[in-house]
């Protein structure tokens, strides 16, 4: 009998985490939407690396912060809109240029088919408030204006025709067409966000027309929650879980719930004991920055070895695409993801449906080693290998098997371990992995 979840954070709080978000390790953020117009903002810092203070709002990495980089009045961003666009162009005047003409929603599908993603997270309405879907509460969407297509009923229909999940992103508690206060610090983005209840029954509204009208398989709420309708989130969440048995919702709703716990570049924590998801960029910023060029663009190797760190360690990865304002994914990214798909089609088995080994991850010389499990089998990545033969130990003491069949190596067991060496080892295997049966 399907569970029926009452208003009440006790009842919400019974939610388990579904299988499915578990064994999918992987899945693709889009930020999309007037900010791809400008699509600019300065190579500064991964999120985490500086103070979330006035240095960092002020040489905002994020394209997707355009309206705050101007609206704060310094920095990179606003003297780059100065010189470019002058002083009483708006952000909004950016809205008509957003045309969508090119954007073929069955095309990303495949793409993110292809590089091995299960599920897809869409912004459906960021910071600037703009909806990516048709609102009845507000007339700021697609329909009316820019692209005036349902971007995220034609991306649902599109990725779900290729077995994909859906998921939806929502700026919780930052609307700057409710509350346009500029943003200097980390503090401001609750205490300058959109105060009044007439906005938290906004939000609430919205939110519940997302799970109604699409059904989204994980609900992403960004920054957090206005604080004016905390109480009424047990409600959200009971019937969202009503209505999609099998979805989860992130942490950031104030620290009041969540399925699974986030960590964003460097900023926020990640555990072994409790599932969480790893998001970011192909560069250091979301939407799509005119300014990153291939060479800004995380390394294939890096980032094959960065999803594998996640998944050993309990995460997901959530990585971000950035199209063009004409809908158009660029080459870059489309060659990382494709590198990335190409990897997981050999190496797959070791990340898909896999759980934590008891072994933890460890750094051997120039090598790192990252571990998973399947039922009683054991997955061994390797990762920092150079061309030709290397040598190395695996902490099992039975023959292991490489996934990728090109492999030539020789094992000869030690004790309690196994001496593996490769024999032709080509970069473009990016990270390798070992298979031991009953090795866990």
């Amino acid at each position: 009998m399907k569970k029926f979840y009452s208003a009440t954070w006790e009842s919400v709080k019974t939610h388990p985490l579904p299988d499915w978000y578990d064994d999918y390790k992987f899945g693709i953020f889009i930020h999309w939407g007037i900010y791809s117009v400008p699509a600019f903002a300065p190579l500064t810092w991964e999120l985490g690396e500086i103070e979330i203070d006035e240095q960092w709002f002020c040489n905002n990495p994020y394209a997707e912060w355009y309206f705050n980089s101007i609206n704060v009045k310094q920095g990179p961003t606003y003297q780059h809109h100065l010189q470019t666009y002058g002083k009483d162009f708006s952000y909004r005047d950016f809205l008509p240029l957003w045309k969508a003409e090119k954007w073929q929603p069955a095309e990303w599908a495949q793409l993110f088919k292809q590089a091995g993603a299960k599920y897809v997270v869409l912004t459906t309405k960021h910071h600037d408030g703009f909806c990516l879907f048709p609102s009845r509460y507000t007339d700021y969407h697609c329909l009316n204006y820019g692209p005036k297509r349902n971007i995220l009923g034609e991306l649902k229909s599109a990725v779900e025709a290729v077995g994909l999940k859906i998921g939806t992103y929502y700026s919780g508690v930052i609307d700057w067409t409710f509350s346009s206060a500029p943003i200097f610090t980390e503090s401001q983005n609750m205490s300058n966000a959109s105060p009044t209840y007439a906005y938290a029954d906004y939000a609430f509204n919205q939110v519940l027309e997302l799970i109604d009208d699409y059904q989204p398989a994980v609900l992403w709420n960004d920054i957090g929650w206005p604080k004016q309708g905390e109480h009424m989130l047990p409600s959200l969440f009971s019937h969202y879980y009503n209505q999609v048995e099998d979805g989860v919702v992130d942490d950031r709703w104030n620290g009041l719930w969540c399925d699974f716990t986030s960590k964003e570049y460097k900023h926020g924590e990640a555990s072994r004991e409790r599932k969480w998801e790893m998001c970011r960029g192909l560069g250091l910023s979301f939407g799509y920055n005119q300014n990153e060029s291939d060479d800004d663009l995380i390394a294939v190797e890096k980032l094959v070895a960065l999803l594998v760190e996640v998944v050993a360690n309990n995460g997901n990865l959530l990585l971000n695409v950035g199209p063009k304002a004409d809908g158009t994914i660029p080459n870059g990214q489309i060659e990382r993801l494709t590198a990335l798909g190409n990897w997981l089609e050999v190496n797959g088995e070791g990340i898909y449906a896999t759980r934590c080994s008891c072994r933890e991850s460890y750094r051997q010389a120039d090598l790192d080693f990252h571990f998973t499990k399947k039922e009683t089998d054991l997955y061994c990545f390797v990762s920092g290998l150079r061309a030709g033969e290397t040598c190395f130990s695996l902490p099992c003491n039975t023959t292991v098997s490489a996934l990728n069949p090109a492999v030539e190596f020789s094992q000869q067991r030690q004790g309690d371990k196994v001496e593996i060496t490769v024999h032709n080892y080509q970069p473009a295997w990016q990270v390798l992995c070992f298979k031991v049966v009953n090795g866990e």
